[in-house]
């Protein structure tokens, strides 16, 4: 699977885009804030429908203008074109000139694994962060789950409502619990299923980036202790008093630990970054264990920020989406770029909204 086209309007600082991408090693090269991880940006766009930077539709507009439009076409099995629209009064988002019905038809279209400096909040932020991880994982590779959390969503939504009335109406209570029960098993079924795969995954790329430095285990801490239906039951008085569901997978967390530590409190810096980026390979490698190719792989700047023997480490994940003929975009500036790369790859400059190829060089 690669992106074969990209085409922007209005997106960004990019007025217009048209670019064609092949297989292999994407290098985007420039100054800061030229545009290039703006790309990166719409690339995963159009594989998860969210930005990687936490914003909404309205920040991703151009200055000073109505809407966005993203476009491209993938190359997999076989060739898929996608057409996305946004303004503040207009969605539209199709694949191969027809309208995406549902978000499980259109997800797996183009799969993407984004290595960036937000990703430190999956090891120091909220818990929100780390299910919104397992939650994209176990959309880019299981199709009944983003149905199933689309549903618990609606139930946790309409139930939460009715906590905040005065006078509650206790047949759709009873509804919306029995539904909120049903599918919340499942999910916490999946995610069980799901951490012990990704955890020895995970450990191994730690191991390999801080060169068996501290031993990381990920185990899988949900909300539900034993019976959901029994807990919720017995949380009833307190969710009078809170007005909300206080039980349940939207409360569930992905405890991270180093040397049996939680890595949030006693981990350095060094050992969050590492650890954050471990996960991501996690991710990248569970995806293409499961799917038998990589996804594509945006790398913001995440290189500069690592010292040689931590960036050796990631090397092995490259070279692995280089001989599957996977496709990889970096974006880099000039003097940080990593020269340990060792291969052939394409040089794009990024200035000022604009990209433009520079011949394709081996490195030195």
């Amino acid at each position: 699977m690669h992106l074969a086209h990209l085409r922007l309007r209005d997106f960004r600082n990019y007025a217009r885009l048209d670019a064609e991408f092949s297989p292999g090693f994407h290098l985007l090269l420039g100054d800061n804030a030229q545009g290039k991880t703006n790309i990166l940006e719409a690339i995963y766009l159009l594989a998860t429908l969210r930005s990687f930077r936490g914003v909404g539709g309205a920040q991703m507009v151009r200055h000073d203008h109505k809407g966005y439009f993203v476009g491209a076409r993938v190359v997999g099995q076989g060739t898929r074109q996608i057409r996305m629209y946004w303004s503040a009064t207009e969605r539209q988002l199709s694949l191969d000139g027809q309208p995406v019905r549902r978000l499980s038809d259109y997800l797996g279209v183009l799969r993407a694994v984004v290595f960036c400096t937000e990703d430190l909040q999956l090891v120091k932020g909220p818990a929100a962060r780390r299910r919104r991880f397992l939650d994209l994982l176990l959309s880019q590779t299981h199709p009944t789950y983003l149905p199933l959390l689309q549903r618990y969503t609606a139930a946790l939504r309409s139930r939460n409502a009715l906590l905040k009335q005065s006078l509650v109406d206790a047949m759709a209570f009873d509804s919306f619990t029995q539904e909120l029960v049903s599918v919340g098993n499942q999910i916490i079924a999946l995610r069980r299923e799901l951490v012990p795969r990704l955890s020895p995954l995970a450990r191994l790329a730690y191991r390999r980036i801080a060169n068996d430095a501290e031993e990381l285990k990920l185990a899988y801490q949900p909300s539900v202790k034993t019976d959901f239906a029994i807990e919720l039951a017995a949380s009833r008085a307190r969710e009078r008093s809170y007005r909300m569901t206080l039980v349940g997978p939207h409360r569930d967390d992905l405890a991270l630990m180093l040397n049996d530590q939680p890595a949030a409190q006693f981990a350095s810096e060094g050992q969050k970054r590492t650890l954050a980026i471990a996960l991501k390979m996690a991710q990248a490698e569970y995806v293409t264990g499961l799917h038998g190719t990589p996804p594509v792989l945006l790398i913001d700047d995440v290189m500069g920020e690592l010292d040689v023997r931590r960036r050796s480490g990631l090397l092995p994940l490259l070279e692995r989406s280089h001989q599957a003929s996977g496709q990889v975009f970096m974006t880099c500036t000039e003097e940080n770029w990593p020269r340990e790369l060792g291969r052939r790859l394409q040089r794009w400059i990024v200035s000022a909204g604009s990209l433009r190829a520079v011949d394709s060089a081996p490195t030195p």
